[in-house]
């Protein structure tokens, strides 16, 4: 799962690298504020990729295989339909886009470009939530590598040859991505049919379709889509008041925000792990092995967040070079670089207690310690903005500190059996 997750920001990080090297900044603030949307837009549904593990892995504890695939069948369709309904309103979408952000013409006319065309790629990357949710309930993580990889690599691929070689700029870091994402969906569709058929597990849609059956993924889907709003807001408000300091604060803060998700993804790696075993012993009611994988995970947790602050410590300006050679935009990076380096340890505990939430269907608490947290993130703001972009990093870091907190103190008054 680490090697699953750390593909991603791999992808994150060749697209900052291939704008970074354009000859204007508003070319990489383009790309960072669209890419942003679309996390926004994306990991708002991630509920359906939380929703199908936790359920999936509580049913295969409980080994009823028919909940297994109705988990799988309903997720599915619901990812189709917000996927059509993405594209529908993405009109809606740009223009409400490049209403709220404050910066230049340049960024906006180049974000317009960007958003036309990756809001194709909608009903593929929900679907594909949907299947990389599914293949760590019923303990496949090697399934979800092998998708995750071949999207992230075609990507890359196709960023180099869209942008470096045929010089479609904003438009080809789009297009790669629209058509990585469908590639990575066959992929996942082809794994799907090969793991019902080795089992011999057959749909039963009728069943699977009833309304009633729903109730359980809309409940716990409606918390979970609660949550990631304020996490995503919360990074869309950073990205957007560091707009207001410029182009180069901009680009300078999208290349230390890659740093962040490329933290997160290996961090998610025993996240994603605590998902699915938590949530496979919370099925049988195992709860003592349930306990043993909270430890496990916590303290391998706790070491990928330490080899973090280490590379980033020793290597962060040699990063920061690769990623541009715009020098102010290196310069201003390099002011805030301190700030990445002591994220993995703030960061780690909320993303390890979100797994654990995850795998136990503990969506209620996971929305309510989320409000508090993003509450605390503007309060926090409000209160440093006369610190400029330091007060940014520092009102997130509190915020990432305080998701931590407030879950560690849930967790600890509930008092698991």
């Amino acid at each position: 799962m680490t090697l699953s997750g750390m593909s991603t920001p791999l992808l994150g990080l060749v697209d900052t690298a291939v704008m970074g090297h354009l000859e204007a900044a508003y070319y990489l603030g383009a790309v960072a504020v669209g890419s942003l949307v679309f996390s926004f837009l994306f990991w708002g549904f991630g509920f359906l990729r939380m929703g199908v593990t936790g359920l999936t892995a509580q049913a295969l504890g409980a080994e009823k295989p028919s909940e297994v695939v109705g988990t799988l069948s309903r997720g599915l369709v619901l990812a189709v339909v917000f996927g059509l309904l993405l594209i529908l309103f993405q009109n809606l979408i740009i223009s409400a886009t490049l209403f709220l952000i404050e910066t230049s013409e340049n960024v906006e006319s180049n974000l317009a470009v960007y958003l036309d065309v990756r809001i194709l790629s909608a009903p593929a990357a929900l679907l594909n939530y949907v299947l990389l949710g599914w293949f760590l309930g019923i303990q496949h993580p090697r399934y979800t590598l092998y998708l995750l990889l071949l999207v992230n690599i075609t990507n890359i691929i196709l960023d180099v040859l869209f942008v470096v070689v045929w010089d479609w700029r904003v438009e080809g870091v789009a297009w790669a991505s629209v058509c990585a994402e469908y590639l990575g969906l066959l992929l996942g569709l082809y794994l799907m049919g090969r793991y019902l058929k080795r089992r011999k597990i057959s749909w039963s849609w009728r069943a699977d379709m009833a309304f009633n059956r729903f109730s359980g993924l809309f409940r716990l889907s409606a918390n979970i889509f609660i949550r990631t709003l304020c996490l995503i807001g919360s990074f869309a408000f950073f990205t957007l008041q560091g707009a207001k300091y410029g182009e180069v604060t901009l680009a300078a803060n999208a290349i230390l925000m890659n740093f962040q998700t490329f933290m997160a993804h290996g961090l998610d790696g025993f996240a994603h792990a605590a998902e699915a075993l938590v949530g496979k012993y919370f099925g049988r009611r195992d709860y003592q092995r349930m306990k043993q994988a909270i430890v496990v995970c916590s303290f391998w947790s706790i070491m990928i967040a330490l080899v973090f602050v280490l590379f980033y410590g020793l290597f962060g300006d040699n990063l920061i070079h690769l990623l541009t050679d715009i020098t102010e935009v290196q310069q201003t990076a390099m002011m805030y670089l301190p700030w990445a380096i002591a994220a993995p340890l703030i960061s780690v505990w909320g993303y390890l207690f979100d797994g654990i939430y995850i795998g136990m269907s503990w969506s209620a608490a996971m929305r309510n310690t989320m409000l508090i947290s993003t509450a605390v993130f503007l309060v926090v703001f409000a209160i440093t903005q006369q610190w400029e972009n330091h007060g940014l990093w520092f009102a997130l870091m509190v915020f990432m500190l305080a998701r931590g907190v407030t879950m560690g103190f849930v967790f600890w008054r509930k008092k698991i059996a």
